[in-house]
C-alpha cells in the first residue's frame, strides 16, 4: 500500500474518538446522544446513585454506537449497512433500542456466540491422546448450543452437566467430566467450584477441598469397543470397577466384581454411606443408593447457595459490561468484595425470581441506561471504572474480529484441526464464532488471542493488542487480499454511485455509522487525488478496519 494510503489510515485512526475524549462537552458528535440518561430501571437507580456520589454525570451513547455495540455483544457480529442505517433513522426513539434487543436475542447467531463464550469456560476442545475426541467435542457443543437456543433454565443446564451419565459421543453433558484435565475427586471439585461458583480452590483449606471432593469420588470412566468412546457413570462400588474401567485418579483395574446397574442406580453390594462436606461447611450423609453428584447439585442450585447465583449474574454482567461487579468474575472470595453489593444482590434476586432465565438477565442488563452509556470516560480513575461510569473499550475477540472482516469483504477463512477426523471438517462459510471445537483454528485466531480452553478461566482469552497483530492488520497479504478481492467490497467499489455515496456505504458497512462532515471532506479530497476509484476505495477500507473504532467495542 502507498504512503498516501498509510497517511490517510493514520489520520483516521486519530479521528473523532480522540477529539471527543479531549473535549467531551462538544456536541454533537457521532458517539454520544444528546438525550439525558433516565432512572429507567433499578439497575440505573443503583448505579447512578453511586456515580452521583463520585460527582460523575453519565452520558448515553448515540444510536450509531448502540446498534454496533449491541450486535457485537448479543450475537457477536456486525450489523449490515442496511440494518445500521435503518436503526439510526428509525423515528421510534423511545422504544427502538428495546425492540432491537428483543430481536437479537431470538436470532440464530445468539446461540452461536454464547456457545463460544461457554465453550471457553467449559473447555470444549479436542485433544490427543487424552480428554475430548472431536466427535465428543461436537456432541458437547451441540448440547450447549441447543440449551442456549431453547433458553434452558440455568439450574437445569448446570444440573445436567453435574449428574449426567452415558457415552461421551452421545450424551453431550457428560463431557463436562471428560474435559477436565485432573480427574481426581479433588481435581473435579476444583473445576466445579471454578465453573459454577466462580471461586478458585487454591485459597481453600485442604479439609474444605477434601470434603467437597467426596461428592465426586464415585465417578467411573468405562471404555467401549468404539475408538475413543467412553462411558461416564456413577460407580457406587468404590474400587470394584468394570473390567478395563477407571475411577478418578486410578489406573485401569481388572476385576470381576459385581457392577452397579446404571439404569436403576442400585448397587449390587451394599456400601457404607459417604459423608460429604459442602463448601459452606455443612456436613451431609449420602445414602449408598444415591449418586453423590445429585446431592451436590441439589445443594448448589438452591437460591440460598451463597455462590451459585452470585457467580452467574456476575459472569454475565462481566461478559456484557467488560468487568464484573466482583472482578475478576472467577475470583469470588471474601477478600475480593463486589464494587456495588446492592447491584449484585438485586441481579441475584431478579434471576432467581425469573426461574433462572438467562435471557431475562441479558435483557435486564441490555435495556438499562448503564449498559447504554458512552465509552468516553468523564473521569479516568479506578473507582469510576469499578462503578461502570462508562462502557469500557475492549478489542474484539479473535473470532468476532475475523468474522467482521469476512462479513465486510464477503470472504471466508480456512479452519483446520491437528486431529485428522471427519468431525473436524468445517464448511467454507461457517463463521468462527460457530466453531464447535477449540482445536479447530487458524493462524489468525492463534495470533489474536483465542482462548486455549485449558483451564476454564476468563483470563485465558487475551484481547490485549500486541505489535504482531497490528502488523497483520496493517501489512499482511491475508487482509490485503480480502480488501482487494472480496466480492462484497467489490460490489460497493464498482457501483455507479457518486463518490460521496460510496464513502457513506463504506462507513456504514465497516463502522456502522455515516461519516462526519470533517471525515467526508478529508476522504473526498483523498479520492480526487487518487488515480482510480477502486484504489481509493480499497485504501479507505484498509484505513477504516485499522482504526480503533473498528477494532474495539466502544
Amino acid at each position: 500500500m502507498s504512503k498516501t494510503s498509510l497517511i490517510l489510515g493514520l489520520s483516521l485512526m486519530l479521528s473523532a474518538v480522540t477529539a471527543v475524549a479531549a473535549n467531551p462537552k462538544q456536541a454533537p458528535n457521532p458517539y454520544e446522544s444528546a438525550s439525558r440518561p433516565t432512572m429507567g430501571c433499578k439497575i440505573d437507580r443503583i448505579v447512578f446513585a453511586k456515580l452521583s456520589s463520585l460527582d460523575i454525570k453519565p452520558v448515553l451513547c448515540s444510536d450509531a454506537v448502540f446498534v454496533r455495540r449491541v450486535y457485537l455483544d448479543v450475537i457477536g457480529t456486525l450489523p449490515t449497512a442496511e440494518e445500521a442505517w435503518k436503526f439510526i433513522n428509525d423515528p421510534n426513539r423511545k422504544n427502538k433500542r428495546r425492540i432491537l434487543i428483543d430481536q437479537l436475542l431470538e436470532r440464530d447467531e445468539f446461540a452461536d456466540y454464547w456457545s463460544m463464550k461457554w465453550g471457553d469456560i467449559l473447555r470444549i476442545k479436542a485433544e490427543f491422546p487424552i480428554n475430548l475426541w472431536p466427535n465428543a467435542a461436537q456432541a458437547y457443543h451441540r448440547w450447549v448450543r441447543a440449551s442456549i437456543a431453547e433458553n434452558k433454565p440455568y439450574d437445569q443446564f448446570v444440573r445436567e452437566m453435574l449428574t449426567s451419565s452415558g457415552s461421551n459421543f452421545r450424551v453431550g453433558p457428560v463431557n463436562f467430566y471428560r474435559a477436565i484435565q485432573n480427574k481426581t475427586p479433588e481435581g473435579i471439585a476444583t473445576t466445579v467450584a471454578l465453573t459454577f461458583m466462580g471461586t478458585r480452590t487454591d485459597s481453600w483449606t485442604k479439609d474444605r477441598l477434601a470434603g467437597t471432593a467426596i461428592f465426586f469420588s464415585q465417578i467411573g470412566y468405562k471404555p467401549t469397543s468404539e475408538w475413543k468412546e467412553e462411558h461416564v457413570f456413577w460407580n457406587p462400588l468404590g474400587s470394584a470397577l468394570p473390567p478395563g474401567s477407571t475411577a478418578p485418579g486410578q489406573a485401569a483395574i481388572k476385576t470381576s466384581a459385581p457392577v452397579a446397574d446404571e439404569k436403576s442406580k442400585l448397587p449390587v453390594t451394599p456400601a457404607a454411606p459417604l459423608v460429604g462436606v459442602f463448601p459452606d461447611g455443612k456436613k451431609v450423609e449420602i445414602p449408598p443408593n444415591q449418586d453423590p453428584r445429585e446431592v451436590f447439585a441439589d445443594w448448589l442450585i438452591t437460591p440460598e447457595n451463597p455462590w451459585y447465583t452470585k457467580s452467574i449474574v456476575n459472569r454475565v454482567w462481566a461478559w456484557l459490561m467488560g468487568r464484573g461487579i466482583i472482578h475478576e468474575p472467577d475470583d469470588i472470595r471474601e477478600a475480593n468484595p463486589p464494587s456495588n453489593p446492592e447491584l449484585l444482590s438485586y441481579l441475584q434476586k431478579e434471576f432467581i425470581n425469573s426461574g433462572y432465565d438467562l435471557k431475562h438477565l441479558y435483557r435486564l442488563i441490555l435495556t438499562s441506561n448503564v449498559y447504554q452509556l458512552s465509552s468516553i470516560p468523564r473521569q479516568d480513575s479506578q473507582e469510576a471504572r469499578a462503578n461502570f461510569a462508562s462502557y469500557p473499550l475492549r478489542r474484539l475477540e479473535a473470532e468476532v474480529l475475523i468474522d467482521a472482516v469476512n462479513k465486510i469483504t464477503g470472504t471466508s477463512d480456512l479452519y483446520t484441526s491437528a486431529i485428522p477426523e471427519p468431525f473436524t471438517y468445517i464448511p467454507k462459510d461457517l463463521p468462527a464464532i460457530a466453531l464447535a471445537d477449540g482445536s479447530i483454528t487458524s493462524p489468525f485466531l492463534a495470533l489474536f488471542g483465542r482462548s486455549a480452553r485449558a483451564t476454564g478461566m476468563e483470563n485465558e482469552r487475551d484481547n490485549k493488542p500486541v505489535p504482531a497483530q497490528w502488523l497483520h492488520m496493517l501489512n499482511s497479504s491475508h487482509i490485503q487480499s480480502k480488501l482487494e478481492q472480496g466480492p462484497a467490497l467489490k460490489e460497493i467499489f464498482m457501483s455507479r454511485k457518486p463518490p460521496a455515496e460510496i464513502v457513506k456505504a463504506l462507513y456504514l458497512t465497516i463502522l456502522s455509522r455515516p461519516p462526519t462532515q470533517e471525515e467526508f471532506k478529508t476522504i473526498l479530497e483523498f479520492v480526487k487525488s487518487t488515480r482510480s476509484r477502486r484504489e481509493a476505495a480499497v485504501d479507505i477500507s484498509w484505513a477504516l478496519i485499522n482504526s480503533p473504532e473498528f477494532l474495539y467495542r466502544h
